[in-house]
């Protein structure tokens, strides 16, 4: 399963960034957006592993007291 990286918006606003096969990837994408965006614009990097893209903003929706770690 490919890890999906978006740039979130409030309220709620997803936007797909890139897809990774590798964690790692992922996770340095991830890093390196969150430092080039001043905290201060209300901006969130987010990466989420899922089957699919519509799966992933699916449990990016979700609020985080309702987020299911492991299968449904």
């Amino acid at each position: 399963m490919p890890y999906f990286v978006y740039k979130i918006l409030q309220p709620l606003q997803l936007t797909h960034m890139e897809t990774q096969d590798q964690y790692r990837d992922a996770r340095t994408l991830v890093r390196r957006l969150r430092k080039e965006q001043p905290a201060a614009e209300g901006v969130q990097y987010r990466m989420v592993f899922a089957n699919n893209q519509a799966e992933a903003e699916k449990l990016l929706s979700r609020p985080p007291d309702e987020r299911v770690i492991g299968e449904d």
